[in-house]
């Protein structure tokens, strides 16, 4: 099949699977919370299999922002789930088409609720978005940043495929792909061309099931994590595979909402970080020990997303994406393995204390 077709193929397997679920919808219970705080609420309630949390946050994009919540259920599948769940992200990827299509075969929230039901189910796997950390702050990939900078698209489509690392074969890609459209923090910004790559990808062998799903989630939510799951997607044959929990922290409420939602993703979680900075306990004075002033909020909140928001309840665990976490966990921030180790305990020690930040700046 090609694109079209594959495309096809899953949007009438989506409209039989709602047909079969019936006209038994889940309550449409919107909260009263802005579009970002219920954005960043439904991807890590769909993390942690939490799906009355997702649909109350996806009622809310529904009914305040839908194009967001659109978006937003995209990178979600993209970055959250991946390899572990082709199937559910060719799934919500078909779905995307538009609202037409989605009236048609049963309405937006039939459609919204049915895939959150489905992603909230799958297995995670966030290989990709690690994948993406990595390309942009190992201190390995240094030289490649800038050498393949400025190598013309054919050659990088050559290094894509051909015998470097993981993460070398990846920096290509995005390269390919253009900066100018995926911009990085880190890499150097010039045009790519999608098409040659998505082209390329099919041509050489990958399946076209795989390619062309990962060439329209690219298309609707313009992310690199959507090409990245393709030379994952064949990592992931050669090993073998089992899923098993994160260690999640105690949960805390802050109203109707979970602690666990006010992160780097949100000013509140922004500004709680920047109130537990001002506090006394073992994190804050490791922070002042190690860190210089600027850029403090902003270096923890990514330590937190590590030992908090970014945590999933079923996650795929196999030798590459384990190795990717690791990579992006303990050798991207900027610290010794040691050093990152030492301060993501201590603030999952302290998070109570932020708890009670975000409980000030949330009321």
């Amino acid at each position: 099949m090609n694109g079209p077709h594959i495309l096809d193929h899953y949007r009438t397997q989506l409209a039989d699977q709602i047909s079969e679920r019936g006209n038994e919808l889940p309550d449409f219970n919107p909260l009263n919370i802005s579009p970002w705080l219920a954005m960043s609420l439904m991807q890590k309630s769909i993390r942690r299999g939490r799906e009355d949390l997702a649909l109350r946050s996806a009622a809310t994009l529904l009914k305040i922002s839908p194009e967001r919540l659109w978006r937003r259920l995209c990178i979600t599948a993209y970055e959250d789930i991946g390899v572990a769940d082709y199937e559910v992200v060719s799934l919500v990827t078909a779905a995307l088409k538009g609202k037409r299509l989605r009236a048609e075969i049963g309405g937006e929230w039939a459609v919204a609720s049915y895939l959150i039901g489905i992603m909230c189910e799958a297995i995670k796997c966030r290989a990709a978005d690690d994948l993406a950390v990595v390309i942009d702050w190992h201190p390995d990939l240094e030289n490649a940043r800038l050498d393949f900078t400025f190598k013309p698209i054919p050659e990088l489509l050559k290094l894509a495929t051909g015998n470097g690392t993981l993460p070398e074969r990846a920096l290509a890609v995005w390269y390919a792909i253009g900066t100018d459209r995926c911009s990085s923090s880190v890499l150097r910004e010039r045009r790519g061309d999608p098409q040659a790559v998505f082209d390329y990808l099919c041509e050489i062998g990958f399946p076209d099931t795989v390619v062309d799903i990962a060439r329209e989630g690219f298309r609707k939510c313009n992310e690199v994590i959507a090409p990245f799951t393709v030379p994952l997607w064949r990592e992931a044959q050669q090993f073998a595979r089992h899923a098993e929990p994160d260690d999640i922290p105690e949960e805390e409420m802050i109203g109707e909402v979970p602690g666990w939602a006010y992160d780097m993703h949100v000013r509140e979680g922004n500004q709680a970080m920047a109130r537990f900075l001002e506090t006394d306990c073992k994190t804050t004075r490791w922070v002042e020990a190690n860190l210089p002033p600027n850029g403090r909020v902003k270096f923890m909140g990514g330590i937190l997303f590590r030992v908090e928001s970014g945590l999933v309840s079923n996650r795929l665990r196999w030798e590459v994406g384990d190795d990717l976490r690791r990579m992006a966990e303990y050798e991207c921030p900027g610290l010794r393995h040691k050093k990152a180790a030492e301060i993501m305990n201590l603030l999952r020690r302290d998070l109570p204390m932020l708890n009670e930040a975000r409980h000030n700046v949330a009321t």
